[in-house]
């Protein structure tokens, strides 16, 4: 008989494989595939980054410092990896022919991640949205002022002013640089913690890995995932519920483009 508190042994660490271009349409094309087969799990998942979304600007808008909605715009996409773990198992269940489960199944298996790595990992997302905050704080004081951070009326007339274009500017780049650490962390190591009984340093590197062993290719997934998600965001969030299902359920294609699949 098995002992129950045993822990599984653990998963080598697969290897990586060298990508293309076309592996990034394929892992839409599956993405969108998905979503079509199970929109509803889709939906669900959206709508939970939906709201989490609109719940920040109502609690700005009530403390009167609508002007954080300029940085936390720009870094809660940074929380999209974590809040599509359920995507991830749902992608993994249709590519093994499993179509007929509950809902409840999908929350059964996040649930018990609580035992596994992926929490570790998403302390670690939420500690860097938090600094990006933190960062996006700074720089607005270091370029507007603090007569700008308590004047909330006109702070949005002061990024019209040269300062405020520069901090922008600015501020853009080393979003973007921020932004895309935490792609090279995350690209994978979610969907490989889901799938592999690693530890989360060893799925981070092996993520950072695999974005070192293919550049233009992983460059090119960043790009799509910014791309589509400020499209997303563009119409009031609406645009989510169908950007973050597809591009979950694709970063889980993504996932095994990039790594040989070991049992």
């Amino acid at each position: 008989m098995t002992d129950a508190s045993v822990p599984p042994a653990p998963s080598k660490v697969p290897a990586i494989k060298t990508m293309r271009l076309a592996d990034i349409g394929r892992a839409l094309a599956a993405g969108w595939r998905d979503f079509r087969r199970k929109p509803m799990m889709g939906l669900f998942f959206a709508n939970v980054y939906f709201m989490g979304g609109w719940a920040i600007y109502a609690f700005l808008y009530v403390i009167e410092q609508e002007w954080w909605a300029i940085p936390l715009t720009v870094g809660f996409p940074l929380l999209g990896p974590f809040l599509a773990v359920g995507l991830y198992e749902v992608s993994r269940r249709l590519e093994t022919g499993q179509t007929a489960w509950e809902r409840r199944d999908i929350f059964g298996v996040i649930w018990r991640q609580r035992d596994r790595q992926i929490p570790y990992m998403s302390w670690v997302i939420i500690v860097y949205f938090l600094f990006w905050s933190f960062f996006a704080h700074m720089l607005f004081a270091l370029f507007m002022g603090p007569s700008a951070l308590m004047n909330v009326t006109s702070s949005y007339a002061y990024l019209l002013e040269p300062e405020g274009l520069k901090m922008l500017l600015v501020g853009t780049g080393f979003g973007a640089v921020f932004a895309f650490i935490l792609f090279c962390l995350t690209v994978v190591s979610l969907p490989l913690l889901l799938d592999k009984e690693l530890d989360f340093v060893t799925a981070m590197l092996t993520s950072f890995a695999v974005v070192r062993a293919n550049p233009v290719v992983m460059g090119a997934w960043a790009a799509v995932i910014a791309g589509l998600t400020f499209l997303g965001m563009l119409p009031y969030l609406f645009g989510l519920f169908i950007v973050l299902p597809v591009l979950g359920h694709a970063t889980w294609h993504i996932y095994r483009a990039a790594l040989d699949p070991l049992d």
